[in-house]
């Protein structure tokens, strides 16, 4: 669940909790909202716990005048390990 996803959750539970007058029979409106606005809360706070390890906004470069901006966090290193190909020796007697 996003952050949208969780604000729009809060705001239809607001709108059932205290917007909406209508009772139907074995529902409860004012409950339903109420339980809309928890969920939402919820999923609004795990989204900004988990934010920094879905990435964010800090992997993209910016460019100035033709030039990388160096990043922030230092990027992940690669190890390449290339071995060179020797050909085969003769048979065996």
């Amino acid at each position: 669940m996003g952050i949208s996803i969780s604000i729009l959750l809060i705001a239809v539970g607001a709108i059932l909790t205290w917007g909406v007058t209508a009772e139907a029979e074995g529902v409860d409106v004012n409950n339903i909202g109420v339980i809309l606005m928890i969920v939402g809360i919820l999923g609004l706070v795990i989204s900004m716990i988990f934010w920094s390890s879905w990435g964010g906004f800090r992997r993209r470069s910016a460019y100035v005048e033709d030039q990388a901006v160096r990043p922030a966090v230092a990027p992940r290193r690669r190890t390449v390990v290339e071995e060179d190909d020797v050909a085969p020796g003769p048979p065996p007697p």
